[in-house]
């Protein structure tokens, strides 16, 4: 099979996800737009954005664009629906983002029929954001392009890892033959590189480059914590 020539770039690279939550100072999708060009001058690989408006500011870079679009308070709300899912590729995602796990999604279709519905009105590729070995395994069969570990240890399945967590990516790479991406609590080089080695495609980052709240917030409870 001819590969991929959106999956080969990303191939060993990294991926950054530039995105802010609702009311922080950076949610604009035009500063989104500037953290993700700040991130290609860093070597990134592949952008991963959130919403509909922040895929557009980026569409135009000059490398893989992963969109998604949150919405919802439910259990899936990583693009969950099939409209959320052509939306996001109508606005010039390469890859689409969804939620991979069997759990209901709000419009009832289940993720083949999501996936088959996608493929139908799109070439785009397609990402399942799994939380499991058998939210892999599943998507998988349901035609998914892309693994992510993205919801590893949100769906109580897997135990919140204090890094990435390496063991499922070596238990997914053991059973499936789609590329993974390793995502989630993925804070230093270090977990990067361990991600690679545990047999991860590529390995997307979000908080630790492009969320200063967070970062932040780190340095300051360290510095507490030193303080006698």
């Amino acid at each position: 099979m001819t590969p991929n020539p959106i999956l080969e770039r990303l191939h060993g690279g990294l991926i950054v996800s530039c995105q802010a939550y609702p009311g922080e100072a950076m949610r604009d999708p035009r500063t989104m737009a500037q953290v993700a060009d700040a991130a290609l001058v860093g070597g990134a690989a592949g952008i991963r954005v959130q919403g509909i408006d922040d895929i557009r500011a980026v569409a135009d870079l000059p490398v893989p664009i992963i969109g998604l679009w949150k919405d919802g308070d439910a259990d899936v709300f990583i693009t969950p629906t099939l409209e959320h899912a052509v939306a996001v590729a109508d606005a010039g995602a390469d890859i689409v983002a969804i939620d991979g796990t069997r759990r209901p999604r709000p419009d009832g279709r289940t993720l083949a029929e999501t996936i088959v519905g996608l493929r139908d009105h799109s070439d785009a590729l397609i990402m399942a954001d799994c939380g499991s070995l058998d939210d892999a395994i599943a998507a998988e069969a349901a035609g998914a392009d892309i693994l992510g570990t993205t919801l590893s240890g949100y769906t109580g399945e897997r135990p919140k890892s204090d890094g990435p967590d390496l063991e499922l990516i070596g238990l997914i790479a053991a059973r499936c033959t789609r590329p993974i991406v390793a995502e989630g609590r993925v804070h230093t080089p270090a977990h990067a590189a361990a991600a690679i080695a545990a047999g991860a495609y590529a390995v997307c980052v979000g908080t630790a480059i492009t969320h200063p709240a967070t970062i932040t917030s780190w340095f300051a409870r360290s510095l507490a914590e030193a303080r006698p």
